[in-house]
This record gives structure tokens, sequence and C-alpha cells, in this order.
């Protein structure tokens, strides 16, 4: 286990770039998650991995520490709940809103890219189906390492077994070794983008939905709402973020409203973003 000292670096250096909070009782479970970092590293001890991130100037090393601590539990159709609401609400409401435009849709802090591709799923089925709507699903998370395996839509037997109904599995995956691979076509289907939360997302454009389910408690309190507040720069103004079930809405968040994991602007704000 990480002793009191090397603990508080390593969280102070974690939070400083990705704003994840490390409480003290990951002391143990962080030390498991960078063994293997500082072994391809070459380091004999996690001890000497931190000794090393402290002295080397480019911060390389502490971006891959960060990166191995900061990442978040992912699953297909996590939430079944938010994957009902896009299917039967949200989805439809947005491309009747924009008729031949494109409907717009973020994942932040996607991780491995389950939850990005699980909405590619839902888009798929729904133009089987026969609804006629152009799509575009961004993917977006500070660990480029993580996007790596998104992009490679790879996934062991664990990972699929993880919320991913056996038809679905069938339809969309195929085997590639010990491994699933995820169709061509959903892989097209969603765009991965380096993101930070903790900075504003104007790069990634206007969206009409954000998905933002069982992010926020990574982040200090005084930080959520800055993170929702900032997204909500990049909503459209009839959009909409989803939050996982039984999250609330920070302090700080006074212009949203939520109702049943929704979050929308409320009537004045709405008023205002159009205006």
């Amino acid at each position: 286990m990480l002793n009191d000292a090397e603990f508080a670096l390593v969280a102070r250096e974690v939070k400083s770039r990705s704003g994840a909070v490390l409480s003290r009782d990951v002391a143990g479970p962080a030390e498991i998650r960078l063994t293997p970092l500082a072994r391809r590293e070459g380091f004999a001890t996690v001890t000497e991995l931190i000794s090393a991130a402290r002295i080397r100037p480019d911060g390389a090393l502490w971006l891959a520490i960060t990166e191995a601590l900061a990442q978040s539990d992912t699953r297909f159709f996590r939430d079944k709940a938010n994957f009902q609401k896009l299917r039967a609400d949200l989805l439809p409401a947005a491309i009747k809103r924009r008729g031949h435009e494109r409907v717009r849709i973020l994942c932040a802090g996607c991780s491995t890219g389950q939850e990005p591709y699980s909405i590619a799923m839902i888009v798929d089925e729904m133009r089987d189906e026969g609804v006629a709507a152009a799509v575009e699903i961004v993917g977006a998370d500070f660990a480029e390492k993580l996007l790596d395996k998104a992009r490679s839509g790879l996934y062991t037997q664990f990972e699929v077994q993880r919320g991913l109904p056996i038809r679905k599995l069938i339809a969309h995956f195929e085997k590639s070794g010990d491994l699933w691979r995820i169709s061509d076509r959903l892989r097209a289907a969603v765009k991965f983008e380096t993101h930070n939360l903790m900075k504003h997302p104007g790069g990634l454009g206007q969206f009409d939905i954000i998905l933002l389910a069982h992010v926020l408690n990574a982040f200090a309190p005084e930080t959520r709402a800055e993170i929702v507040n900032r997204l909500t720069d990049a909503l459209a103004p009839e959009g909409a973020i989803l939050l996982g079930a039984g999250e609330s809405l920070p302090t700080g968040c006074e212009s949203l409203v939520l109702r049943d994991g929704v979050v929308t602007r409320s009537a004045a704000q709405r008023i205002a973003a159009v205006a």
C-alpha cells in the first residue's frame, strides 16, 4: 500500500490533471493499478515510479499515473432506464426538432467506450425500424489510453457480459481471438475526442443530448457545478443532460432543472439561449 506521503502526492497530481478526487481508502487499490504501469516503465516498484515522476520534467509519467487511477467504471447499457429514455423520448424529440439536420450526442467521461457504443446500437436499431435520422455520437475522455481502447472496439468476455444482452452481442459483435470486436458500422458511428471535463467544451461543438451518468461523483463537490455549467454551454437550446440513477444536480446549477434524471435549462434560460 502507498504510504501517506506517496498517496498525498499522487492524489494531488491526479486532481490537478483530471479533477478526480482519490480518497485515502483507495491507497491499496491504487498501488495494484499502478504496478503494471511501473513494470512497463522499467521500475521494480510503484515507489520508484512515483519518485521518477517527481523529477522528470515532461510530466509524462504523471499523466500515465493519472490515466491509470482516474478512469471511471463503465459498462454497456449502464442505467437501463437512461437508455430507455433515450430510445423512447429524448432521441425521437431531438430528431423531430432537427428535421433533416444532424442530431449530436455527447458521452462525457466515456472511458473505454461502452456507453457511446450502447447509444450507437440504439440508433442502429431505430434505423432498422424505419426511423431515418442523421445522428453523430461523440465519446470524450481526458485519457488517451482509454480512448485508444474505445477506438479499437475490442472487449473482453467479462466486459461484454456486463450489461450487454446476448442478442445485441450476436447482432453487433464478432469474435476476435479471446476478445469481442464491435462491428465496423458501429465503430464508424462513434467519434472519440480527447477532452478534460475541467476545461470548457467549446471545441467539441453543440449537442442535443449529453450523457453525464456516474461521472460527477469522481470530482470534488465544489467542482461538480462547474462541470455541469460548462457542459450546459455546449447544450442546444432544447437539449438535455442525462445523469445517472440517484444522482442530483450539484449546488450552483440554479439555472437548470432536474426531472427524472434529465437536466434541462429553466424556461428563462431556454429563452436566453435562443436569443
